[in-house]
C-alpha cells in the first residue's frame, strides 16, 4: 500500500513539474512576444501551484519592470535575488529597478567592531557556518581520542595542542553562526507597494504624520499591530504604516 501511494505521489509531482515547466515555457514566448501582462499571468500561475526559483521570480521581476511596476519589479527581483545572492544579472536588473524609486533614503554606516563583525559573519551563511562548526568539533573528538590512545610523548602532545586550538575554532565557529542566525531573525524586508504611503508616529489614523514613502522603497519591519506595521528605513528613521501598503519578502 505504502508503495503505491508513493507510486502516486511520484507521478503527480511529475505532472505538476511537467505542467510548471509548460507554464514556464509559455511565459518566457509571451514576454519575448512582448505580452509581459499575458507572460505574468503565466508566471503566477506556476507560484500558485506551489513553485519557486529565481529564476521564475527573475523573470516576473523583468515583465513588471517592462511595465513600469515600480513596485513589484523591485518585490520580485529582491525574492530572486534571496534564492541566488551572487547572481550578477539579478545585482545589475534590481539595481534598474531600484532607479526608478522616488524616494532617496541614506544608509547609517556602519563603524568598529559592528562593521568588522558583520564583514567576518557574512564571510559564510548560516549553514555554512553550521557545518564548519560540526567538522571542527568531529575533528577535535578524533583528535582528543589520539591524544588518549597515543603511546608516544611528541604524539600525545601534538594531539593534545592540535585539538586545544581545533576546539576553539569549533566555538569561534559556532558563535557566527549564532550571530548569522540572529541576523537572519532580525531581516524581515517589505517593499512599498503603492504609489504613496503615510508613515504616522504611532499605530493610528489620528497620530501625526511622520513621513511619506512611494512605490518600490524597501523598508524593514519591526514589529505589527492589528493593520498596521512598525518600520525601520536604511537611515535608522521608524514609523507605523498600514499593512495594506507593503508587502513582505
Amino acid at each position: 500500500m505504502k508503495s503505491i501511494l508513493y507510486l502516486i505521489m511520484v507521478l503527480l509531482s511529475s505532472l505538476t513539474f511537467a505542467q510548471d515547466n509548460a507554464l514556464f515555457e509559455q511565459g518566457n514566448t509571451l514576454y519575448n512576444e512582448g505580452k509581459y501582462a499575458e507572460a505574468i499571468d503565466k508566471y503566477q500561475a506556476i507560484l500558485d501551484s506551489g513553485f519557486q526559483s529565481s529564476e521564475l521570480f527573475f523573470n516576473i521581476g523583468n515583465a513588471h519592470y517592462k511595465l513600469n511596476h515600480v513596485g513589484p519589479s523591485v518585490f520580485y527581483f529582491e525574492k530572486a535575488l534571496q534564492l541566488a545572492p551572487n547572481d550578477k544579472d539579478i545585482k545589475n536588473n534590481i539595481a534598474y529597478a531600484r532607479n526608478m524609486t522616488i524616494d532617496a533614503i541614506d544608509v547609517v554606516p556602519e563603524v568598529g567592531i559592528t562593521k568588522l563583525l558583520k564583514k567576518v559573519t557574512n564571510v559564510l551563511s548560516f549553514d555554512g557556518w553550521a557545518i564548519t562548526t560540526v567538522v571542527l568539533f568531529i575533528l577535535f573528538v578524533i583528535l582528543f581520542i589520539s591524544y588518549y590512545f597515543s603511546e608516544f610523548t611528541n604524539s600525545k602532545r601534538a594531539a593534545f595542542s592540535s585539538s586545544i586550538v581545533v576546539l576553539c575554532l569549533g566555538f569561534i565557529t559556532l558563535f557566527f553562526a549564532f550571530h548569522e542566525f540572529s541576523l537572519m531573525k532580525k531581516d524581515n524586508p517589505a517593499i512599498i507597494f503603492v504609489q504613496e504611503s503615510q508613515v504616522n508616529n504611532e499605530p493610528n489614523l489620528s497620530s501625526p504624520e511622520a513621513f511619506k514613502l512611494h512605490e518600490g522603497t524597501k523598508v524593514q519591519v519591526l514589529d505589527t499591530v492589528n493593520n498596521w506595521k512598525k518600520i525601520k528605513l536604511s537611515d535608522g528613521k521608524t514609523g507605523w504604516i498600514s499593512s495594506a501598503d507593503i508587502k513582505v519578502l
